[in-house]
């Protein structure tokens, strides 16, 4: 027959056993309670920079062709100053909302070239615009489009703008 003080000893390590790894699922589950209420259920916002968009500029004909207004393709960007070059010329500071007039243009045309039919001249922009907030510079090299016009016969010759394109 077993000894009676070993098999009570034996079961009292066997409780101090089960005790302990009681104790230590407490201890866990009170740290995973504790995580799970230290975090922050709310979503997590993720904000993406939007790359700069390059200049795009459009011109769009007025009066018949007497001026061109000229504007950024993109809705995102507000023009704050646009200057014109062309080869040999000083250059046009045609402002914030810039509109180019055939008289003006016809300053830039070399004399050689006037009264010709219909043509076209290459010249540079250079802007200052906004994009979301931030002041950019930009611009690129446009073809401007034109063509004389015989006024009749009171009229002279008079220059018409046709159109831009980039280029």
């Amino acid at each position: 027959m077993p000894d009676p003080q070993s098999t009570d000893s034996n079961r009292r390590r066997w409780i101090n056993l089960g005790e302990g790894v009681a104790v230590i699922g407490l201890i866990i589950s009170g740290l995973a309670l504790w995580n799970s209420w230290s975090k922050d259920d709310r979503p997590k916002v993720v904000v993406e920079h939007a790359r700069a968009i390059p200049l795009a500029l459009r011109g769009k004909l007025e009066d018949d062709g007497k001026r061109l207004a000229i504007a950024p393709v993109e809705p995102g960007h507000a023009l704050e100053t646009l200057t014109l070059t062309a080869p040999g010329k000083p250059a046009l500071d045609l402002g914030g909302e810039p509109r180019l007039s055939a008289s003006a243009f016809e300053g830039l045309l070399n004399p050689a070239r006037k009264k010709e039919g219909t043509g076209s001249l290459r010249v540079s922009f250079a802007a200052r615009y906004i994009e979301g907030g931030i002041e950019r510079r930009g611009g690129g090299a446009y073809w401007i489009a034109y063509r004389w016009t015989d006024g009749g016969l009171f009229g002279g010759h008079s220059l018409r703008l046709t159109g831009m394109t980039r280029g």
